[in-house]
């Protein structure tokens, strides 16, 4: 069976928190963890990774860090305090199970499952090149 985080390298236990809303922009639109994130230049699940690694008092403190620095959302610029400790608290736990272990760690390197999805994607092109390329008439010839 294939390994899901090939196509999908990223921890879904990040996806919680990832994916909360931190406020509407100067539009009305929702602005996710996530978007805050790659708004403010960082990878977000870097970022999620890392955060998971400090601990929940450190990382939100970094957290409020990050939002203050945020313009976007004007409900931020007087709040972020309290919105780090509401969003902190949907970091999953430590990085205590072997599996969130190896996803912060892989995360945090930036080599979310390359080599494996390497892999899958020659196993795919060569399939392709095979059926397009060298016989494709089912003839068996």
């Amino acid at each position: 069976m294939a390994d899901p985080s090939v196509l999908n390298p990223h921890p879904p236990e990040f996806d919680r928190f990832l994916h909360a809303s931190v406020g509407e922009d100067r539009n009305g639109y929702a602005v996710t963890v996530l978007s805050t994130l790659a708004r403010l230049g960082l990878d977000p699940w870097k970022e999620t990774a890392e955060l998971v690694t400090l601990g929940r008092d450190a990382a939100r403190a970094r957290l409020g860090t990050l939002l203050a620095r945020f313009r976007d959302v004007p409900a931020l610029a007087s709040d972020h305090g309290r919105i780090a400790r509401d969003l902190s608290q949907l970091l999953p736990e430590g990085p205590t199970s072997g599996a969130l272990q190896r996803a912060a760690s892989t995360v945090a390197d930036g080599r979310p499952g390359t080599s494996r999805a390497i892999w899958a994607v020659l196993a795919i092109i060569f399939v392709l090149f095979q059926m397009f390329m060298v016989g494709g008439s089912g003839s068996g010839e």
